[in-house]
């Protein structure tokens, strides 16, 4: 079974888009650990999708306020602890996506990353392309690498720049799984289409 945590470099990244594309391509199912505020994002997955396999997983944290989980935690009173995520139950291919970036804090002691690290899966990171992007992007690898975290691969999603792209396939020596262009429309076929571009990355 495939498995993997969808990480990116800052919160506009595009990480519901990508991990829509890639419960298509592996017609894998779909769990966001941590929902703060609205739309949820599994609502937007499961529009997006064409496939008939994909199971949607219940967050195991649905708070009310678009910030941080560590404030919107604080501000609904509730306590969230790492000992609370635990994988779904299935015998599917499995897409988990993150809050925000992996050092997005969701306590005071625990950062996204801590997450990813305890539920022992491979990172997908999605970086889009702006002024900045390669210092965070490669700050993001450091973060992963010094945690002895696996990566697949990167995504790069929207308006290409490529020698920002070259560059950081450079430093980071990540495997390129793909690029997502800057759509003027995001639906099923938007989607369909990424699909059948990323399926032979994954066919290993």
């Amino acid at each position: 079974m495939k498995r993997y945590f969808v990480t990116a470099i800052d919160t506009d990244s595009g990480k519901t888009f990508a991990s829509a594309i890639l419960c298509e391509a592996l017609h894998a199912d779909y769990w966001k650990p941590i929902q703060a505020g609205l739309p949820r994002d599994s609502d937007r997955v499961k529009e997006l999708i064409s496939n008939q396999t994909t199971a949607i997983h219940a967050e195991r944290y649905l708070l009310n306020t678009p910030a941080s989980p560590h404030a919107a935690a604080k501000i609904d009173n509730v306590s969230i602890s790492l000992d609370h995520f635990l994988l779904p139950h299935t015998n599917n291919n499995l897409i988990v996506e993150g809050a925000g970036g992996c050092l997005v804090p969701v306590n005071d002691e625990h950062f996204v990353i801590d997450i990813i690290k305890k539920l022992n899966l491979e990172v997908i990171l999605i970086a889009d392309l702006y002024l900045g992007s390669i210092n965070h992007t490669l700050l993001t690898v450091e973060a992963l690498k010094a945690r002895a975290i696996a990566v697949k691969g990167i995504i790069f999603n929207g308006q290409s720049n490529p020698e920002s792209e070259r560059i950081i396939m450079h430093h980071s020596k990540l495997a390129l799984i793909g690029k997502i262009s800057k759509e003027q429309e995001v639906s099923k076929q938007t989607v369909s289409k990424y699909a059948a571009l990323f399926r032979n990355y994954f066919n290993d």
